[in-house]
């Protein structure tokens, strides 16, 4: 298996010792996200990132295509990829927290296909037009790969069809795992390319402690963050069992992507912390993250990358996985 994490970059001090521990305990990905009003600016700390490390990779996890212009946005990946001597990867999504946080309205998936394709081209040095203008980076010297976050089902396709890699986050499941994949591949094969060419990233929430309450304890803030926009557009598409989806739908109304506005015990008061738990995270002890990873690896998820994002001590999940279950893991 291979792992990787990410997180929102609160301060220069915190962005910098959370890069540089992926980095040293032989994560293969750090991921800085893009959420204005939570976080720093993502190519700000990105900056900070690469000079704080030198063997992992780097990832936007994720921009979007709304709050800047992907012109600007290329330009910023193919200008930390050179800083980092060829370690960015470049995530991008419909926009979650970065676009509502900004009262603007997320893209569509064809919208966010379109945008990947235009990036893709940009980022590999070629000329690319959107929405009728041309752009041009001739000063790329090695593409950047371009990895679409995906969830719903058109968005998954798209990520099948034209991107390097999919940050999926579905749920690590059997039958989730299945699931996405099966419309990923099929979006490659309308493309005429092999699904191989994609490269898959199952995403979860991680939280780890010595202590299992304390692991669990403020679970509830990314369990709710990311299963009212995974799941809550269509409860039962997505697979949500019948007697829990007007829960879903309640947590879609009432949640928030603000975090000094979250409430971890709402998906508590909805009934909805067991599965989401089990559907969505990796959290407790070393000892239950351990069991857990390989039963994710069991239902084909071979690379997780992590979010820690609201973890209760981000810092220590980091250095416990790293220290105690990222050994176990892959030796």
């Amino acid at each position: 298996m291979r792992f990787g994490f990410f997180f929102w970059p609160y301060s220069p001090e915190y962005t910098t010792q959370m890069a540089r521990l992926g980095d040293e305990y032989g994560f293969d990905m750090v991921g800085i996200a893009d959420t204005p009003g939570n976080a720093m600016d993502p190519w700000v700390a990105m900056t900070l990132a690469i000079a704080a490390t030198t063997r992992v990779r780097l990832a936007t996890c994720v921009t979007n295509l709304v709050t800047r212009h992907p012109s600007i946005t290329a330009s910023a990946a193919a200008s930390a990829d050179l800083a980092s001597g060829g370690r960015t990867i470049l995530g991008i999504g419909a926009g979650h927290s970065g676009v509502a946080n900004i009262g603007g309205v997320p893209a569509g998936p064809e919208a966010l296909r379109d945008g990947i394709t235009f990036l893709r081209a940009l980022l590999s040095g070629k000329p690319a037009t959107w929405r009728g203008v041309g752009a041009h980076l001739p000063w790329v010297r090695k593409r950047v790969p371009v990895y679409a976050a995906a969830s719903g089902p058109v968005a998954l396709r798209a990520a099948g069809a034209v991107a390097d890699g999919a940050f999926v986050n579905y749920g690590l499941g059997r039958d989730h795992v299945i699931h996405a994949r099966t419309l990923i591949e099929a979006g490659a094969k309308e493309a005429g390319r092999p699904a191989s060419d994609v490269d898959v990233w199952s995403i979860a929430c991680l939280d780890v402690s010595e202590q299992r309450g304390a692991a669990l304890e403020k679970l509830g803030n990314i369990l709710g963050f990311v299963a009212a926009y995974i799941l809550g557009p269509d409860p039962k598409g997505r697979g949500v069992p019948p007697e829990l989806v007007a829960g879903v739908k309640e947590l879609r109304r009432t949640y928030t992507t603000r975090q000094r506005e979250m409430d971890p015990t709402l998906v508590t008061r909805l009934g909805l912390f067991d599965y989401l738990r089990a559907r969505l995270a990796i959290a407790g002890t070393p000892e239950d993250c351990i069991g857990q990873a390989r039963a994710a690896a069991a239902a084909g998820a071979t690379q997780l990358m992590f979010t820690v994002s609201l973890a209760a001590d981000p810092v220590r999940t980091v250095e416990l996985f790293g220290r105690e279950v990222l050994p176990a893991l892959t030796r």
